[in-house]
């Protein structure tokens, strides 16, 4: 059984998104405070934190910035009353797997739920199916896992960071536009927050490049996108 967090400070909403949960089979537990929701995040016991933007003591993009700081990569799916696009990119580029915004509808929240619980499961039967080591350079990716290492070192990769970093290195030379990353790591079309994209890249870069101004691993393809080098 699959268990989920609920950190919503709307009671109505909490009500009705637990309800709904449980009657499709999740184990759920709720709370209506930031800090709250925190400190039960940080046991690391769910599957899936649903976690609005909005809430007392500590917001949503606070929770997910010190839980992936913490190197804890529990998946969230965020919620947010405002449509505006910048609290769409702050929710995605603090490290949440995904975002809905407020209003929705009860059947859409549940088919976003079962998604990215799903999309989870098949990136993990992947992973297994795949050789179990990528060496580049200085760089070994431990596909099994998860681990990634430069010049003999722990490199700490967030999960998307993981995904970016290990879709490009198994297909060394093929350039990818900010699109096609989009919808191979996110699931989905999240058409107009490409530089989403480039600030995972930048990340990326800061964390497995010698000099992030001056790449050796992942290059830039002008006018497409991005590509892991296939001259090493």
């Amino acid at each position: 059984m699959k268990k989920i967090l609920i950190v919503e400070d709307d009671p109505n909403i909490n009500e009705l998104l637990q309800l709904h949960l449980k009657d499709d089979g999740y184990a759920v537990q709720v709370t209506d405070n930031g800090k709250k929701g925190f400190e039960l995040a940080q046991k690391g016991e769910f599957d899936l934190i649903i976690l609005d933007v909005m809430l007392p003591e500590m917001n949503g993009i606070q929770i997910c910035q010190r839980l992936r700081a913490l190197e804890i990569f529990t998946l969230i799916l965020m919620l947010t009353a405002k449509s505006e696009e910048i609290d769409k990119v702050m929710g995605l580029e603090s490290g949440a797997d995904d975002y809905l915004t407020k209003p929705f509808k009860i059947r859409e929240f549940l088919a976003r739920v079962k998604a990215i619980l799903r999309r989870q499961e098949i990136q993990l039967l992947a992973l297994k199916k795949e050789k179990t080591l990528i060496y580049q350079g200085l760089l070994e990716i431990d596909i099994e896992k998860r681990k990634v290492q430069f010049d003999q070192k722990r490199v700490e990769l967030t999960p998307k960071e993981f995904d970016l970093l290990y879709l490009m290195a198994k297909n060394p030379g093929r350039s990818y536009s900010r699109g096609e990353l989009l919808e191979l790591i996110w699931g989905y079309d999240f058409s107009g927050y490409e530089h989403t994209v480039n600030a995972h890249i930048n990340r990326l870069r800061s964390k497995i490049e010698s000099d992030p101004n001056n790449p050796s691993y992942i290059l830039t393809t002008w006018g497409v996108g991005y590509r892991f080098n296939d001259e090493l």
